[in-house]
């Protein structure tokens, strides 16, 4: 006779006493979820806290002070009230100074929002290009409320 390897039999009866059951299962998926969510919501917020965009405003409230603070590239400036318009397909705003609509200057921008801007007394910073048909025609670089 054969001895018997007690490793080559096992007990298919399903009565072995499991060490990992289904509850201890779903609750380890349960924690490894939540501490996922929560982990990610608090990455998420340390990232938008520290990675803020000043060229661009993300909602209708105006900033004080908005753009890109180059004085070298943005050398020229202006004040008065910013409205809404250009003059004869140049600028797509315009500021409103005293003296009338001789002393306006128009403006366009490629690094800011303008238009959380409209109606209020702005001072503006940007570069100056000849127009044909606007006095002053400006690329706005930086807004300030004033």
């Amino acid at each position: 006779m054969e001895k018997s390897n007690p490793d080559l039999i096992h007990d298919l009866s399903g009565n072995k006493n499991q060490s990992f059951s289904y509850l201890t299962f779903i609750i380890i998926l349960i924690v490894v979820a939540v501490l996922g969510v929560g982990i990610g919501f608090g990455v998420s917020k340390i990232k938008s806290s520290g990675g803020k965009n000043t060229t661009t405003t993300s909602t209708k409230k105006a900033k004080n002070t908005v753009g890109i603070a180059d004085k070298k590239t943005f050398k020229d400036q202006a004040e008065g009230t910013l409205r809404e318009g250009g003059v004869d397909g140049e600028g797509n705003f315009h500021l409103e100074r005293p003296g009338g609509a001789s002393q306006n200057v128009y403006l366009t921008s490629t690094t800011v929002d303008l238009t959380p801007y409209i109606g209020k007394k702005v001072r503006v910073w940007g570069e100056t290009f000849q127009a044909e048909k606007a006095g002053w025609l400006m690329d706005v670089g930086l807004i300030e409320i004033l």
